[in-house]
């Protein structure tokens, strides 16, 4: 199951795909927080399935850059 931070009390059932998508769409954590006008830092911690939340500007703004839907970047995995 995937865990953040390790500890089997962390476990989040929304995995954030958006690794995935940028291989698709070959382009950078760099590259993509620069697009963003967002730290590579917060960019990372999302990528990494380290947040624990998202702003819809965000996400919005992922998927006009990535010309993508919402789920192409998140799933929802059933509980333990």
């Amino acid at each position: 199951m995937p865990m953040r931070g390790g500890g089997t009390d962390d476990y989040m059932p929304i995995i954030v795909n958006l690794d995935v998508m940028m291989a698709k769409r070959k382009i950078g954590l760099m590259d993509l927080a620069e697009k963003m006008n967002i730290t590579p830092a917060n960019l990372s911690i999302l990528k990494n399935n380290k947040a624990k939340a998202i702003r819809f500007t965000t996400l919005e703004e992922i998927c006009k850059i990535l010309n993508c839907q919402p789920a192409d970047i998140l799933e929802y995995t059933e509980g333990e």
